[in-house]
């Protein structure tokens, strides 16, 4: 669904507790180039994704089947094998109901201890959002009290959307001693070590866990090893996991000389040629477990850097839709 956020009910820093909130650490030295640009711009076309919670399909699909009764807006297809589109609008007084009773019951379902509700998290475009709050702050701050500047066009998607994939982003150290990384890792996750075979065992593990790591390195004989870190997380195993590293990594980097990095991988594969190289450790992150995504960002805040991307590079969705932002 795409529609218009008033940002006075969205915030990126932690400590708001906003209605929308960022799902990753927003770097504050991005804004101001982006600011330039939406700055007197006089359209908008942003992709700006918020994720609801709503394993009952409520909102989004509720309200979809009573639009696909009427006729849609646009329909066609895209350039260069892109895919079909078809737009409906959402507008009719049974349907207009219809959305404010399900917005409701996902505010009544996101209420927290202490009054504030999380409504909607930021899944992508957070630096666009971003933005777009600190345009209109400067509108407020010139006494401007209602303007175009005070709403941002954002597409809102069930996070429960079987078309939505979470791909895990995993992490390869360089330079650490194996043996003290893994041993750091499963004491501090509170975990149980199994080794396996080879790298295929590792990730089909892996992959059906949702709080378990795969660990591959090469012993002092220049083979490789790999090892499954069962854990019982119960909340996104990558917060655990990167609180983890940074403390693995800044300690070592204090006291040593030789100097640890990470990088952060998309894909597994990736991973398996990275871990054949001398010093470097791959570690394979579980899937992303949508059941615990929003319930983690009320209790943590905002997940590590680099904790997902959503679906593949050529499954992004085309910058279609736009609107009128400021007059020249």
């Amino acid at each position: 669904m795409v529609l218009l956020l008033d940002l006075e009910c969205y915030d990126w820093r932690v400590e708001k507790k906003a209605l929308v909130r960022a799902t990753e650490e927003t770097i504050a030295s991005r804004i101001p180039p982006r600011k330039a640009i939406r700055d007197g711009a006089p359209l908008e076309s942003p992709h700006i994704l918020l994720l609801a919670n709503d394993k009952d399909r409520i909102f989004i699909e509720k309200i979809g089947n009573l639009v696909h009764q009427t006729l849609p807006v646009y329909d066609g297809d895209f350039m260069l094998g892109g895919g079909h589109i078809t737009g409906w609008a959402v507008k009719g007084n049974d349907i207009e109901i219809e959305l404010e009773n399900s917005l409701k019951t996902l505010y009544k379902n996101g209420s927290e201890i202490g009054g504030s509700t999380l409504l909607f998290a930021v899944g992508d475009g957070n630096h666009s959002l971003a933005t777009a709050k600190a345009v209109w702050e400067e509108q407020k701050s010139l006494g401007i009290t209602d303007s175009p500047a005070r709403y941002a066009l954002v597409e809102i998607v069930n996070i429960f959307d079987e078309g939505l994939t979470f791909e895990p982003i995993h992490r390869v150290v360089f330079g650490a001693n194996s043996d003290n990384l893994k041993d750091f890792l499963s004491d501090r996750l509170n975990g149980k070590l199994e080794a396996v075979s080879d790298f295929s065992e590792l990730e089909k593990k892996v992959h059906s866990s949702v709080a378990d790591f795969g660990i591959a390195l090469k012993n002092i004989s220049g083979n490789l090893n790999f090892f499954v870190l069962h854990t019982n997380i119960k909340d996104l195993a990558v917060v655990h996991l990167q609180k983890a590293l940074d403390s693995f990594v800044k300690d070592k980097n204090e006291n040593s000389e030789n100097k640890i990095s990470m990088d952060y991988i998309h894909g597994s594969d990736e991973v398996k040629r990275l871990s054949s190289l001398e010093n470097t450790i791959g570690i394979l992150l579980p899937p992303i477990a949508k059941d615990s995504f929003f319930t983690t960002i009320q209790k943590t805040g905002s997940l590590p850097r680099k904790s997902f991307s959503m679906g593949e590079a050529d499954e992004k969705r085309f910058y279609l839709e736009c609107r009128k932002l400021f007059s020249n």
